[in-house]
C-alpha cells in the first residue's frame, strides 16, 4: 500500500512545487524507498499538446507517446521512475472521463455532480498511478486561490480520510518575500495562503517557504504559530545556484525526515554523495563552451527546459559549464548568422512547428557546416539540416518539408501516409485531415544504428530506444542523392523506412535526429548524445586555442 504526499502551492505562481515534489522524490529514492511522481493540472485542456510553448512552456513526452507537463521532465530527472499517461491529469481529462462514463451509463441515473463524481475520479487517477511504489508524491497544479484547482483539493482532503491519517501528508509551498525598505523578511503572505488552504479542509503538515536568504529560527517560530505547526516543519526552500542542490539543502533542512516520521517509514539515513558531486561539477567546473541555442521560442524558455538541462548533463559529464546564447531565428533571417553565431563552440537546432523562423534555422546549419562548428539538430532541426544540405550541396534548390509548402519541388520532409509502427505492431495511417494528435509519432520508438557513426561512438550500442514528437517525416526516395553527395544515415528504424540520425562525415561532429534525446537525459546518467556534442564542441574549442590563426589570435587577446 502506498503512502502519499500532496504538494500545494500558495502566494503566487512559479514558487517551483514541481521542483520541490522532484527533490523530495530524491531524497525518498536516496533512503531506498520506490517513489513516482504525479501532477494534477487544473486547466480544461484534455492535455498540454496543442497549447503554444510561448504560454505553456515545453510539452514533455513519456515512454508510452503521453504528451505532459513539463514537470513529469524533473521528475524523471531527479528520481529512476519513468512516468506515463497516468502521471499527469488535467481538468479536461478528468472531466472527459467522466462524462465519457455518463453517456455510457455507468452512474445508473444518478445527478453526475463535482462531489462525488469528479472527485471520485480524481481520486481514481491518483490510485492509478500507485500501485507497486512505496510513496506516491503528487503535485497540484495552480495557486490556492484559483477556482480551477477546487475540485483537486477537495478530492486530496478526501484523500486522507480514505486512505489513513499515517498515509497521507501535505506539503504547502509559499513566498516568505524580503522587503528592502524595510530590511526584513515578511510571513503574512504565508499566513493568508495557509489560512486559505485550512478554509477548504487542508492543514499542511509541513510549509515550505521559499526565501531568497536564511530563514531565521524566529521567523520560522512566528510561522508555525500562526499555522498550527511545530517549528521543525517549517523549511526554508531558499534559492540555489542549481536546482539539483535541492535536494541537499532540503536534507539539510530535515524535510525528509519529517516525511519519514509523519508517514511511519523507516529507512536508512539517505546516501546523497552522487547528488553532492553533480552539484560539485557544476559549481567548479574546469572549462566552459559556449553552446547557440537556435530556436523560434527563445521568448519563454521553459518551452527549451529539458533541453537546457541536457546540455547541463553534457558538461556534468565532460566537467564543463555550458553557456547557452540564446538565438532567434528569426533574427538570423533579418541579419544573417555571423553576427549571431561567430563565436560559440557549438550550435544547436531545437524541434518546433510551423513555417516561422525555419529559413533562420537553415541559415544556421548552413553556417555550421560550411564553419565546421559542432552541430546538433533535433527533430525539426534535423529536418531543417536535411533541407539545407539539400538545397546547397545537392542543388536542390526547391527543397523543403510539405508542412510549409505544400506542393513543394522537392519535398524531402514530408507527411507519411502509412508506416509501421514498433511500438504498438500495427500499421499506421494519417492525412491533413486526421486530428492534430492523430498525426503524431509520439513516445518510445526502436532505432537501428550504423557501426561506422558518430551515432555508435556516442551510444555504444546498435540498437537504442528514443522518444519522438513529431508529425512529418524525411522522404526516402531522395536518400540516394543525399548519400551520394556525402550525407550519412546512421540511424533509421528496424526497417529501414524512417530515417532517425543523419550525420556529415567531413565534419568535425554533425549530428541530426528525428528524435528528442533530451527527454531521457539525467544528471545522475547525462544522455550519450548530448555527452557527445559537448565533448566535441569543447575539443574544436581547444583545437582553436592551441593552433590559432593570426586573426583569431586578435581575437583571443582582446
Amino acid at each position: 500500500m502506498s503512502k502519499y504526499v500532496f504538494v500545494t502551492g500558495g502566494v503566487l505562481s512559479s514558487l517551483g512545487k514541481g521542483i520541490v515534489a522532484s527533490a523530495l522524490g530524491a531524497l525518498l529514492e536516496a533512503r531506498g524507498l520506490t517513489v513516482t511522481i504525479q501532477k494534477l493540472d487544473p486547466y480544461i485542456n484534455v492535455d498540454p499538446g496543442t497549447l503554444s510553448p510561448l504560454q505553456h512552456g515545453e510539452v514533455f513526452v513519456t515512454d508510452d507517446g503521453a504528451e505532459t507537463d513539463l514537470d513529469l521532465g524533473h521528475y524523471e530527472r531527479f528520481t529512476s521512475t519513468r512516468m506515463s499517461k497516468k502521471n499527469n491529469f488535467t481538468t479536461g481529462k478528468i472531466y472527459y472521463n467522466v462524462l465519457l462514463k455518463e453517456r455510457r451509463g455507468d452512474y445508473l441515473g444518478d445527478t453526475v455532480q463535482v462531489v462525488p463524481h469528479i472527485t471520485d475520479e480524481i481520486k481514481g487517477a491518483i490510485r492509478s498511478c500507485s500501485e507497486g511504489y512505496d510513496v506516491t508524491i503528487v503535485e497540484i497544479g495552480g495557486t490556492i486561490g484559483d477556482i480551477e484547482s477546487l475540485p483537486f483539493l477537495e478530492a486530496i482532503r478526501q484523500f486522507k480520510y480514505e486512505a489513513g491519517r499515517d498515509s497521507v501528508m501535505y506539503i504547502h509551498l509559499t513566498l516568505v518575500p524580503y522587503i528592502k525598505t524595510a530590511g526584513e523578511l515578511k510571513s503574512k503572505p504565508t499566513q493568508h495562503s495557509v489560512k486559505e488552504l485550512r478554509a477548504i479542509g487542508i492543514q499542511p503538515d509541513i510549509l515550505a517557504c521559499r526565501t531568497d536568504r536564511p530563514l531565521p529560527r524566529e521567523l520560522k517560530k512566528k510561522i508555525a504559530l500562526h499555522c498550527n505547526l511545530d517549528i521543525e516543519s517549517v523549511i526554508a526552500a531558499r534559492d540555489v545556484e542549481s536546482i539539483y542542490e535541492v535536494p541537499l539543502v532540503f536534507h539539510e533542512e530535515g524535510i525528509d525526515d519529517q516525511i519519514c516520521k509523519g508517514l511511519k517509514l523507516e529507512t536508512p539515513a539517505p546516501d546523497l554523495r552522487k547528488w553532492a558531486e553533480v552539484v560539485r561539477k557544476i559549481k567548479e567546473p574546469e572549462n566552459t563552451v559556449n553552446i547557440a541555442l537556435v530556436g523560434k521560442y527563445v521568448g519563454l524558455r521553459d518551452a527549451y527546459k529539458s533541453l537546457m538541462e541536457s546540455l547541463i548533463h553534457g558538461g556534468i559529464a565532460n566537467s564543463v559549464k555550458v553557456n547557452i546564447q540564446w538565438v532567434e531565428s528569426e533574427d538570423i533571417e533579418e541579419s544573417g548568422p555571423e553576427k549571431y553565431l561567430a563565436d560559440v563552440d557549438g550550435i544547436l537546432i531545437p524541434g518546433g512547428f510551423g513555417e516561422r523562423g525555419v529559413e533562420g534555422k537553415v541559415d544556421a546549419i548552413a553556417y555550421a557546416r560550411t564553419k565546421k562548428i559542432p552541430f546538433l539538430g533535433i527533430c525539426l532541426g534535423m529536418q531543417c539540416a536535411v533541407i539545407e544540405f539539400a538545397r546547397n550541396v545537392c542543388g536542390l534548390k526547391g527543397a523543403n518539408s510539405t508542412e510549409f509548402v505544400k506542393d513543394a519541388e522537392d519535398p524531402i520532409i514530408y507527411l507519411i501516409e502509412e508506416w509501421y509502427d514498433f511500438r504498438n505492431q500495427t500499421v499506421q495511417r494519417r492525412d491533413r485531415k486526421s486530428d492534430k494528435g492523430g498525426t503524431m509519432r509520439l513516445g518510445e520508438y526502436p532505432c537501428t544504428i550504423d557501426k561506422d557513426s558518430n551515432a555508435f561512438k556516442a551510444y555504444g550500442q546498435e540498437e537504442v530506444h528514443e522518444r519522438h514528437r513529431h508529425r512529418y517525416e524525411f522522404n526516402n526516395e531522395y536518400r540516394a542523392k543525399l548519400e551520394q553527395h556525402g550525407m550519412k544515415f546512421s540511424g533509421m528504424s528496424p526497417d529501414k523506412q524512417l530515417m532517425e540520425i543523419v550525420e556529415i562525415e567531413d565534419h568535425p561532429w554533425f549530428f541530426g535526429c528525428q528524435f528528442h534525446p533530451e527527454f531521457k537525459s539525467r544528471p545522475l546518467d547525462p544522455h550519450p548524445v548530448f555527452k557527445a556534442f559537448i565533448e566535441a564542441a569543447f575539443k574544436e574549442k581547444k583545437l582553436l586555442f592551441q593552433n590559432p590563426s593570426i586573426e583569431n589570435m586578435e581575437v583571443v587577446n582582446e
